[in-house]
């Protein structure tokens, strides 16, 4: 069970969503994806964390768009939490982000570029918050152990780890299903990035492009592969997102993939219970 302040319906018979907009752009956009969010996942019985960076520290160009400003952004994330009762993430980028985030968020997040930033890990361990650290797309899920042993070392075991894929060339992302029950032997609950895992990055524009049409694949499978939870990119027209617009899910199909990861969940937890049986 994954106790974080304000999350409902958190049972092991559950799975876990983060979802939100890549970047908090403006108030109505945190809005209203949060609205939908929270209706939708109350109908299924998911609990649910709300997700927007604060502040976009990793760019590809120098004009890309970074965010409000990091006093406004924070405040619009607070507002929504406390509007919708819903526990929410953001990033941090250097050590002294974490205390400063950690006033309107309830659980922090480690980016998958900094994944291995002792200084940053602790910081954020010593906030006493709930640590979500994705994996970063050059490593293994069995190297994962040494960023959970250094939030450990703070005293803090309130850890997620969250997949998001490995690099297959210079501008794709596979996901190896390998690494979820590799990364469960940390004893800590594993997400699965279904957005950024297929991210086509690198590309000689500076924007990166993406292959949404997958999404539904990637969360089914990695369920299938006994995943405890999904991260999700969501936005009310992708196309006119500010931030990794080519691979978030349009607003309007989450209810059909979050009915469908349910069933498929559902199926997993009669699986496992005749297996225990057995």
């Amino acid at each position: 069970m994954i106790e974080i302040p304000g999350l409902k319906y958190n049972s092991e018979k559950n799975f876990l969503l983060i979802a939100g907009p890549c970047v908090v752009e403006n108030r109505n956009v945190v809005f209203e994806v949060a609205e939908t969010l929270k209706e939708v996942c109350d109908n299924n019985r998911v609990p649910l964390i709300l997700k927007a960076s604060y502040r976009k520290a990793n760019r590809s160009r120098i004009d890309s768009y970074t965010g409000p400003g990091d006093e406004k952004a924070l405040e619009i994330l607070a507002e929504a939490g406390k509007e919708f009762k819903l526990p929410v993430v953001t990033d941090i980028h250097n050590p002294d982000e974490a205390a400063i985030a950690a006033r309107y968020v309830d659980v922090l997040q480690i980016p998958a570029f900094l994944c291995r930033q002792t200084d940053l890990l602790i910081a954020a361990g010593e906030t006493g918050k709930w640590i979500n650290i994705k994996k970063g797309q050059f490593l293994s899920g069995e190297s994962m152990k040494f960023a959970v042993e250094k939030v450990k070392s703070t005293g803090n075991n309130r850890i997620l780890l969250t997949d998001r894929g490995n690099m297959y060339g210079y501008y794709d992302l596979v996901v190896d299903m390998r690494n979820i029950p590799v990364m469960k032997k940390n004893n800590v609950p594993v997400i699965v990035d279904i957005t950024h895992s297929l991210q086509q990055p690198n590309r000689s524009e500076g924007v990166t492009g993406g292959q949404p049409e997958m999404i539904e694949t990637i969360a089914l499978s990695a369920l299938a592969a006994g995943a405890d939870g999904i991260f999700m990119e969501t936005h009310p027209d992708p196309a006119k997102a500010l931030s990794d617009g080519a691979n978030m899910l349009h607003l309007s199909r989450v209810r059909e993939i979050v009915e469908k990861m349910t069933l498929l969940r559902e199926t997993m937890n009669t699986i496992n219970q005749k297996k225990d049986i057995l």
